[in-house]
Parts: C-alpha cells; structure tokens; sequence
C-alpha cells in the first residue's frame, strides 16, 4: 500500500527547482515566480524576541550580500572556484537574528553551512569541524571560549572565528574581546566592497549541490553529517507551505522562534517556511516559560512551533500561563513523540481557541514530511503526508504492508529526502535505496481518520522497542504517562538486560520543582506511588520492572530529545553492578556453604577417628 497526501491536498505547484541556490530562492530577482510571498510586503524574516531588533526583508537580502563580500575577500574565497565542500563555515551559536543570514551568504559564495548545536561539549564541537573540515566558525559570546578552543584544535584561525549578535539579557554582561569581528562589522565592511560574481551551476547542480551539513543520529548509532541538497531544502519548504495553505490565509503572521535553528526542525520548519510565506519569526535563545509567555503576550504571536516537553512545561505552569494574554495564537505545532487525550485537554484549557496540531519528520528527510491538518486532525496521530511524499510500511521481512492497522517500518520518497551522509557510504546504503526509498527506522501505523484519510501513527522507533519475554514495549507510551504525573518533570524509558525476560523496562525520572520545594519528599514512596500510577494503566509486560532511578536531569540533543544512547549505557551500567554484585553474593553464598560443609565433614572424621580409637581400646 502506497501512501500519499490526502486528495483535498493539492500537488506541488511546480517541480522544485534543481538549478536555484536557496538564497536566490528567498531574496532572488525571480523570487515571485517561485511563489514566495512579495518581500516587500513580507514581515521583517527575524525579530529579536527580546530587544525588539530586526531587519526588513530587503533589508536582510542586502546584508546576506554584504557579508558574503567580506567573507569571500576575508577567507579568500572565488565565488565560482573549487568545491562547496571546501567553502564550509560551521554556526555554533544560540539563537540569532542573524543566523540565517550567516547561512545564505555562505550560500551565495558556493558554500556549504554547519549548523552545530549550542549545547556541545568541546570534545563533540572540535569531533564536528574536524568531520564537517570548516575553515570558519560563526559563535556567541557566551560559547565564545568553548569555540576558539575547538577552533584551534581543528586548525581554524583565530581570526577566522566570528561573532553573532545577542540581546544584552542573554550574555549576562560578557563582553566580546575588542580583535574578534563581529557579523555587522563584516557587513559594514562588504557595504564598500565591490559587487561579487553571479554564481555558475550547471543543470540540476541545485539538486547535487550540498547547502547543509545537519548532523543527525540516524535511524541508529553515533552522529552523522546528514548533505542535504538546495532543492532537498527548496522542496520541503514548498511541501510545507502548499499544506498549509488549505487552511492558513495568505496574510503574513508572526511565528515563535524558540526552537534551536541549529536543528532541521527550527531552521527549515520555523525558519525557512516562514520567511517563504512572508512570515515572521519572533527569535529567543532558548525555552524560558517566563520569556516564552511574554514574547507571545508582546508580539501578539500567532503560531508556536513546540517540542512535547516546552506544551508539558506550560500545561503544568497553567497558573502562570493564564496570567498573561495568549489569545492571539491560533495554531501550536508539536513535533517529536506523540501527546495524549489528557495533554490535549490541558492545553485546550489554556488556549481554548487554539488549534493543537501534532506532526512528523527526521533530519534525513530535510525535515517535515507529516502533519494534522486543523480540519483532520486525529488524536495521537502524526498526520497526513505532504504533498510530495510516497510512503510505505514494511514487515520485518521486508514485504510491503497492504492492510491499515498493522505496524510496520516506515519508507519515503521525496524531493527532500538527503543526498547521504557526509563520507559515510556504508550508513548511507544502509537506509537509503538506489531508487529513493529513505528507511526511518519509525515503527508506524496508517488508520483513518473519521473524514476517510490515511494518518501515520507511530508506534515508537524499531530500534527502541523494548522487547519482554517477547512482547514489544513502546517507551513513548511508558514516557507519556509518567509525564502526566504531577511530581515528575521529565522522564525516559530505556530497556535494562535481564537474563531471564530478555530486557525490561527502566526508568530514569526527573523530580519537579514542587516536589523537590517540599524539602521532605520520601523518594520511595514516591517510587512506589509511581509503580502504582504505571501498574494501574498498563499491562504486566509494560510495569517498570527494570525499576526507578532519579536522575537531576536527562541529556537533550539540540531539538529538545532524549539522548535514549546514554540513558540505555547507563541501564547497562547499573544491570552489569547489579549483576556482578548478585554474582559476588552468591559466590560468598556457596563459600559459606561449602565452609560450612568442609567443617561438617571435618567434625564427622573427627568422630570417626575418634570412634576408631575408642573401639581399638575396647579390643585392647
């Protein structure tokens, strides 16, 4: 069964284009014939969130060209000489208003940009630029120190290091040092610097050309560099924008910008697809309820672009989020593991005419490829597939699913779907077909919806599938409920070896503020009522039987996800210590045994002996 978008959806308006660099798709001379919204009545692309500061959309276009002048005569580089492969500037960066455009000039030198989140460390920073060879790195004050010692480790120059401008309230009073250039110096410097070359691609170059270098796990295993081509991000957007115009207006809006652009979902999502509408995009530097709340209540924002953790935050902070003036949003989008009945509910309490939508995407298929539609939208469902889009279900042998209802692993085709991992062939060949076929390691479902239309519910990743005495568990179910539970802030499920049941379930559980403001929580019995909660919904096979441990925090990637690696080598850890203590114990156990054994048949030769002696005296 091939699934496609549904038939009140219409197809994309034209064949993305293979020959159109993603600048000249946005700020171009033709960029009306590509059916983005008019720039000159296009809301400024980015606002700070914060200080009010932003840029009109011709604005914007200037500044992209006077950056890639001073880049080009700054990095010595020839608009139409050597490979994008080694022209790549690497953005390690919290949000900025002009983060994009740091991309668009890298672009519009024949340019490759590497997104890196925020959040590395210096060891997974310096492993970034050395894979991704950048020769130039965009930061922040506040990661300043972080990324020059990666820099220099990576054999980029000092002076190639540069800085992005953030509000005042988000650097805590740090001061740049006074030899670092900063975006706007560069671009006060191209302002007098001639005009550059026009970029030369042959036919299709678009759709061959890297514009992105996102890293991404994969289906499974260690981080990649994900190449996704102009025409990958050009199609996407197009995908996004031909749905959503079924039920948005063509007046320009303002969205949230709270989600990391370093990540596919805040840089094609909230980023790209927006300022191809005429949207704009309200910029802060990380999810600060506090901040969030009044960026929304002062920009009269209309749409908020969510993880399942930032909708869980609000919904349980219900009291703060009513003292402020919400009434503006129309639409909030969640990506990521699926929300429940009771979610939706909260939400719907807070913002009562909001339409609460949930969709679906990975960093490989550049980036969106399902969403509800505000007239079909379905509980626990990750929607319909954009225009664009094939998809099947797949069995474990590989033969296509045909009936609705039954799981099976995901598979797409589309314009967008990645050229391949950065030098990793084998991964490559491992998920992506020679005739397109993009597996996603999702464990999915297609039911229908009350209106008749094909929706993707997912079952949970095939890799995290939790298997007891051979009974599948999904952690995003497990994760959900405990989510719900008012003295838990966070919350994971991994799978924990047992010898006897194969694996069982684990949990790892951040304790909310309020339980931790009591001073005198009993953590078991907070344990225990846990048990409870879980034992009380879910069958046998699905209790928490690898136990509860609490954690003061879990480790995040850049889009606000788990990092289910480390918590599992932790569940690891702690079932080999249990383990090798239950061996030990039974080690002393069996000693003490066979000690007393030893002292038994000790006692019992004594006797004998001395039974012996007895007799032989009696005989005497």
């Amino acid at each position: 069964m091939i699934i496609a978008a549904p038939s009140y959806i219409p197809p994309l308006p034209f064949d993305p284009p293979t020959t159109v660099p993603i600048h000249d798709f946005f700020f171009g001379k033709d960029e009306h014939k590509h059916g983005r919204h008019p720039v000159d009545a296009s809301e400024p692309p980015f606002t700070c969130g914060i200080s009010g500061t932003s840029y009109s959309a011709s604005e914007v276009s200037e500044r992209i060209q006077c950056l890639a002048r001073a880049l080009a005569v700054h990095l010595r580089w020839q608009v139409n000489e050597g490979s994008e492969m080694d022209k790549v500037v690497g953005i390690f960066s919290l949000n900025s208003i002009d983060t994009l455009t740091v991309s668009w000039a890298t672009h519009r030198l024949n340019g490759v940009s590497c997104p890196i989140s925020a959040t590395y460390s210096l060891a997974e920073l310096t492993l970034q630029l050395k894979t991704a060879r950048c020769k130039a790195l965009f930061t922040c004050v506040p990661l300043l120190q972080t990324a020059y010692a990666a820099a220099a480790t990576a054999g980029i120059p000092k002076t190639n290091v540069f800085l992005l401008a953030l509000p005042e309230e988000s650097i805590n009073g740090m001061t740049a040092p006074a030899d670092v250039k900063s975006v706007d110096t560069l671009i006060q410097e191209g302002a007098g610097m001639p005009r550059l070359p026009d970029l030369l691609w042959d036919d299709g170059q678009g759709a061959r050309q890297t514009a992105f270098l996102c890293s991404s796990s994969g289906t499974s295993g260690a981080p990649k560099n994900v190449k996704i081509s102009h025409r990958n991000v050009i199609a996407n957007v197009m995908q996004i924008t031909t749905f959503e115009r079924t039920y948005k207006g063509a007046e320009p809006e303002l969205c949230l910008g709270v989600l990391p652009f370093s990540h596919c979902y805040g840089l094609i999502v909230v980023s790209l697809a927006s300022i191809y509408r005429g949207d704009g995009v309200v910029v802060l530097q990380g999810f600060d309820l506090f901040q969030t709340l009044e960026a929304i209540q002062s920009f009269r924002i209309r749409r908020l672009w969510l993880v399942p953790a930032m909708l869980v935050a609000m919904t349980k902070a219900a009291s703060v989020v009513k003292k402020y003036d919400l009434s503006s949003v129309t639409v909030a989008a969640v990506g990521a593991s699926p929300l429940t009945g009771e979610i939706f509910q909260l939400f719907g309490d807070l913002l009562p005419n909001c339409s609460l939508i949930q969709g679906y995407g990975l960093t490989e298929a550049a980036v969106c490829v399902s969403f509800n539609h505000v007239n079909d939208a379905v509980l626990g469902s990750c929607g319909n597939l954009y225009p664009g889009f094939e998809g099947r279900l797949i069995d474990e042998d590989g033969q296509t699913i045909e009936e609705h209802g039954q799981p099976g692993e995901l598979l797409l085709r589309s314009p967008s779907i990645m050229l391949g991992y950065h030098e990793n062939d084998a991964a490559t060949r491992e998920i992506l077909s020679d005739d397109g076929w993009l597996r996603t390691g999702d464990l999915m479902e297609v039911r229908k919806s009350p209106n008749g239309h094909d929706h993707l519910f997912i079952v949970d990743r095939v890799k995290e599938l939790i298997k007891v005495r051979g009974l599948q568990v999904a952690p995003a179910e497990l994760e959900t409920h405990l989510l719900l539970h008012p003295d838990i802030a966070d919350a994971t499920v991994v799978p924990m070896p047992d010898e006897a049941a194969g694996e069982l379930p684990r949990a790892y559980i951040v304790k909310s503020k309020e339980f931790q403001g009591k001073g005198h929580g009993d953590d078991e019995l907070l344990k225990q009522q846990l048990h409870e909660y879980v034992n009380e919904a879910f069958a046998q096979h699905k209790h928490l039987a690898g136990g509860i441990e609490f954690v003061d925090a879990l480790p995040k990637t850049s889009s606000g996800k788990t990092q289910r690696k480390v918590m599992k080598d932790k569940a690891r850890e702690w079932a080999a210590a249990v383990a090798a203590t239950e061996a030990a114990r039974k080690k002393t156990q069996i000693e003490s045994v066979l000690r007393v054994q030893n002292e038994g048949l000790k006692r019992v030769a004594i006797q004998v002996f001395d039974f012996s002696s007895d007799e032989d005296e009696d005989d005497l």
